[in-house]
């Protein structure tokens, strides 16, 4: 078992497989070049289940495939396959822009997928062009059809940008309910990478907007993630508000990244990391075990975007 300095346990384990991506996101990676690099400039994923069996040893039970975007990687189905031989009941998750997913859908669940986070930032075709500088709605939508049709435990994911798409949160959470899955609303984690001018909502004013047409009732946080939950009577539906600037967002974390780099990061905010990819490439367990180990013991309290910090991590190399 995973114990940090403050006693929360480290059971859930976010894995980025590269930082390529296929979007150019305003609030993530508006900047970088669209030819970021090949396949054969990440870690390979034979060397990621080097790590990954350790983790499992150590108490891991939630692992989350992340990106960049994930379904870049070639070799994605044969390596969730490969995570759900070593241990069945670990909850495998994925977070996707769905742009690849629905030619992918039926075998990722066949090989052992059982939960995908979708970021959905609008159901406007301008708008994803905006934010994502990809023409992308309609392939988004073919991936959420078809993660649904599948059986997936399916969250969405949407990022309410100040005069971007803050006037569609409503419209998000619908189409949500409309579809009979979960939907999750992310305060714009400040970061240098991301456009110069933009902003976020706080968790108040996403609530104000869901106010202003449902009842709002506060419920707890969620089981399975970061967020604190909603629910509207009226609907029967539960939504949730990921808020990291937050006093007590760090509370309950309980989460460690592997990033795209095989840098162990205890804290999504902080740049401090432990380079394991050497180890993870010579499959040397004694290393490994001994840096994740390291890794949790350096786990910081607390982020630091509640005093209005901004961060210098790149979100695209840790999976956000």
């Amino acid at each position: 078992m995973l114990v940090d300095s403050f006693g929360r346990t480290i059971d859930y384990i976010r894995i980025s497989l590269t930082e390529r991506c296929n979007f150019r996101c305003m609030y993530c990676m508006p900047n970088t070049p669209m030819d970021i690099g090949s396949e054969s400039d990440d870690v390979p994923l034979d060397s990621v289940l080097n790590f990954i069996k350790i983790a499992i040893k150590q108490g891991v039970k939630k692992i989350r495939i992340t990106g960049g975007e994930p379904l870049l990687r070639s070799q994605i189905v044969p390596f969730i396959a490969k995570i759900y031989e070593l241990n069945p009941n670990i909850d495998i998750a994925l977070t996707t822009n769905a742009f690849l997913l629905a030619p992918l859908a039926k075998d990722l669940k066949q090989a052992g997928l059982k939960r995908i986070n979708i970021s959905l930032d609008s159901l406007k075709p301008e708008k994803i062009v905006l934010i994502s500088k990809r023409d992308g709605l309609n392939k988004i939508l073919q991936g959420i059809e078809s993660a649904v049709k599948e059986g997936f435990t399916i969250k969405l994911n949407m990022v309410p940008l100040l005069g971007i798409n803050d006037d569609e949160i409503v419209d998000i959470l619908e189409y949500g309910i409309n579809l009979g899955v979960g939907v999750r609303f992310i305060e714009f984690m400040e970061n240098t990478h991301a456009k110069d001018s933009t902003k976020g909502l706080r968790a108040n004013e996403i609530l104000h907007k869901i106010k202003a047409k449902y009842e709002v009732d506060l419920l707890e946080k969620d089981f399975f993630g970061p967020a604190t939950l909603f629910k509207l009577p009226t609907k029967d539906c539960i939504f949730g508000i990921i808020a990291p600037h937050n006093d007590d967002f760090c509370k309950t974390c309980n989460r460690i990244r592997l990033s795209s780099e095989g840098k162990l990061i205890p804290c999504l905010y902080h740049e401090n990391a432990v380079d394991i990819k050497e180890h993870m490439l010579r499959g040397n367990e004694k290393e490994i075990l001994k840096n994740l180990k390291l890794c949790v013991e350096k786990k910081p309290e607390k982020n630091d975007w509640d005093n209005n910090e901004v961060s210098t991590r790149a979100f695209y190399k840790t999976g956000g």
